[in-house]
């Protein structure tokens, strides 16, 4: 399933997957945006129709629960990203993350580390 998030569905599911679960009166709480009541059920409402949330009842409320993990949208917004900025090139979106300037020598350290790790699982095979 290809998972594709709006902004706005994206606020609302951080809520949910940082909570585990939520209402519809907590999500609201939560969010940065000042949304209304009614917005906030109705994002709800269509990640549910998506497939992305599911609900349960709680007293005269309803309890949403995220269905799809932080992970896996993860993987396929940077798929989208890739294909969509960098023209379907990982090389290209890794060079634009190595010339960052906001990236501490810490950070690039990890980064080296991974790739090193990654490039001795590639020769164990």
């Amino acid at each position: 399933m290809e998972v594709q998030f709006t902004d706005r569905e994206l606020d609302i599911m951080g809520v949910l997957w940082d909570e585990g679960s939520a209402t519809v009166a907590e999500v609201q709480e939560r969010l940065v945006d000042d949304l209304a009541y009614t917005t906030v059920l109705t994002i709800l409402r269509t990640l549910e129709e998506k497939g992305y949330v599911r609900h349960e009842e709680e007293g005269r409320a309803y309890r949403y629960h995220p269905k799809v993990n932080r992970e896996a949208a993860g993987a396929h917004a940077v798929r989208r990203l890739v294909r969509k900025l960098f023209g379907g090139s990982p090389e290209q979106l890794l060079t634009h993350l190595v010339e960052e300037r906001g990236l501490t020598a810490k950070q690039l350290s990890r980064m080296r580390d991974l790739l090193e790790k990654r490039l001795r699982g590639e020769e164990d095979r």
